[in-house]
């Protein structure tokens, strides 16, 4: 069965192997426990998801339909609620997600909301190469030829420019769980994860 949870990102550090004396680079997860609001099925639904909620907040900070629904389902003001596709591991309305379900070694898939890096030029965005650096040279960052002159007469669609940089959703596949500390709530995931240090995360195999 899937397994699938809500965390969020609280920066990296490294872990020794007592051992071998090997370090591993890991970001700590602080993830759940998170309420099952809400199992769809097919049935009732259409498809098939459990719904999970994260983040305990006061009822001021929720609006009255949101509230009206976690209410429904006999779970307290959250501040997210995020669907995962499918049943999971420990999905059962009135229980909790809690990080027991994974094991180091598990292969997991974290998605969250990218750094962003504000209005980049092409170089950086689009990993541009940089022009000639001679003397008399005004072609040093610049992005060069969008397009041709007399026909079309316009710049197609599409074309690579300078712009707004990261602040999208990203999914980083191929990571592993590498410990698991059930009491404080946290995951040690070997590698980066995208977003910034509190940023939420979904964890998912």
């Amino acid at each position: 069965m899937a397994k699938g949870i809500l965390g969020r990102k609280l920066g990296m550090t490294q872990v020794f192997d007592p051992e071998t004396g090997v370090v591993t680079g890991v970001t700590v997860i602080q993830a759940g426990p998170c309420p099952v609001v809400q199992v769809r099925t097919k049935d009732a639904d259409g498809y098939e998801a459990v719904q999970l909620a994260f983040d305990p907040v006061a009822d001021w900070k929720l609006t009255k339909p949101e509230l009206g629904h976690l209410q429904r389902f006999g779970v307290g003001p959250h501040r997210t609620l995020v669907e995962f596709r499918g049943p999971i591991d420990g999905g059962v309305e009135g229980e909790s997600v809690t990080v027991a379900v994974f094991e180091p070694g598990d292969e997991v898939k974290v998605s969250g909301v990218g750094v962003g890096k504000g209005f980049q030029g092409t170089i950086k965005r689009h990993n541009f190469s940089s022009g000639p650096r001679a003397h008399g040279s005004h072609n040093v960052r610049a992005p060069g030829s969008v397009g041709a002159s007399a026909t079309p007469s316009r710049v197609f669609k599409g074309v690579r420019m300078a712009g707004r940089m990261g602040g999208k959703r990203v999914t980083q596949t191929g990571l592993r769980i590498h410990e698991v500390d059930a009491e404080r709530n946290l995951l040690l995931v070997k590698g980066s994860v995208p977003g910034p240090k509190n940023g939420l995360v979904e964890v998912r195999s």
